[in-house]
């Protein structure tokens, strides 16, 4: 895998290893040298980039999180309904849960392993949630005048959907969690 890596800078072949390692493993269960071997880097190169262990997972997360952006800013494009704009939301989290093998969602993980709320990866997570929710409400903005709590149900069914994959090894909780989803906005 190193050769792999070897063209590109350290600091890409460290985020691209913790990319590969810590959905796998879990993020406290990978170590430093583990990192350092499988990125062909020097301990120095992580904390020239870095800083810590810590950044490296921040900075892990904030790159999950602009591709999930981009994922769904294209996934939306064109539809207008409100309600597939939320959902399509589940269908994306049922495909990555596919493609990762049912070992659950990359942010539900990491606040596991940091639960401390002031920890700079879990504000990371935070981040990735409140841009999730503001997206929905985007879309329901006009629907559901008096529902302030729409949002909060939706996140507590999409939370719900992709904490069940990983312990059922399927996507059947976030299709159920889809249909939910869908039930509730109809009314």
């Amino acid at each position: 895998m190193v050769a792999a890596l070897s063209s590109s800078r350290p600091a890409e072949r460290l985020l691209e290893t913790a990319g590969r390692l810590f959905p796998l493993q879990g993020i406290r269960a990978v170590g430093i040298d583990q990192i350092l071997s499988e990125a062909g880097v020097a301990k120095a190169s992580l904390y020239q980039a870095f800083g810590s262990k810590d950044a490296l997972v921040v900075a892990y997360l904030e790159r999950q999180d602009a591709a999930d952006r981009a994922v769904y800013r294209a996934a939306v494009t064109g539809l207008a309904d409100p309600v597939d704009r939320v959902l399509v939301s589940f269908d994306l989290a049922m495909a990555a849960a596919r493609r990762r093998s049912y070992r659950g969602c990359l942010f539900l993980n990491a606040a596991t392993e940091f639960p401390d709320p002031d920890h700079p990866v879990a504000e990371a997570v935070e981040a990735h949630r409140v841009w999730v929710r503001a997206r929905w409400a985007e879309a329901l903005a006009g629907r559901g005048a008096g529902r302030t709590d729409l949002v909060e149900r939706l996140q507590v069914l999409y939370d719900g959907g992709v904490a069940g994959t990983k312990a059922s090894r399927s996507a059947a909780p976030i299709a159920l969690a889809r249909e939910m989803a869908r039930e509730l906005l109809a009314g």
